[in-house]
Parts: structure tokens; C-alpha cells; sequence
């Protein structure tokens, strides 16, 4: 996959599963690389909640604590970052994509 700048800061690469699928899937890689799942956001079910429209999206917020409290040691205002998270959206040609902060934005 060849990543895409999608917005400034933001790189993207398309996935080859649904959006609930690709969440799913990036919940056990990440959990097996020892990171922790601090939350998992439909914003589709959401918008459908309030009975307005949005493509499939959800978010994923993650961390190691071991990690981020030594960025912050360095850098405290990273902490406006942490923890971190994907984004993974259906786009308007219905390709599914995961997105992320560019560690070098932070």
C-alpha cells in the first residue's frame, strides 16, 4: 500500500476490507503488539442516531502509556495527540480507507 497524504498532516492507504472488518482487524494487531484499545467510535451509527447520513466510519483510539508519557517527558504538549488513533472511512467511490496522524506533525 502506498500511503497518500489525504490532508496536511494526515496520511492514508486503502484497505481491502470493510470498515468494520479493517476496525476489527486493526484491533488485534494491535492488541498483539502490546498496545491498548481505549475506544471504539462509530460515527455512522452515530449520524444514523440522529437519522442523518455518513458513509461507514469509525475510529480507533489506542496507546502504550509506556511510550506516550515519554514523549510527554520531552515534548508535554504531544499529550494534545495522545492518545493515538485511525481513522477509517468508506470514501465517496466507496474504497475503504485507513487514516493517520504523520508522526512527523507531531
Amino acid at each position: 500500500m502506498t500511503p497518500v497524504h489525504a490532508a496536511e498532516g494526515m496520511i492514508s492507504v486503502q484497505s481491502s476490507h470493510s470498515v468494520p472488518d479493517t476496525v476489527t482487524r486493526l484491533e488485534q494487531r494491535l492488541g498483539a503488539a502490546g498496545f491498548r484499545i481505549f475506544a471504539r467510535i462509530d460515527h455512522g451509527a452515530g449520524a444514523k442516531s440522529v437519522d442523518m447520513p455518513l458513509a461507514p466510519t469509525e475510529l480507533l483510539i489506542f496507546g502504550k502509556p509506556e511510550a506516550g508519557t515519554l514523549l510527554m517527558q520531552s515534548q508535554p504538549t504531544v499529550g494534545i495527540e495522545l492518545p493515538l488513533k485511525y481513522l477509517v472511512w468508506e470514501d465517496g467511490d466507496g474504497k475503504v480507507m485507513i487514516g493517520w496522524n504523520d508522526p512527523a506533525w507531531l
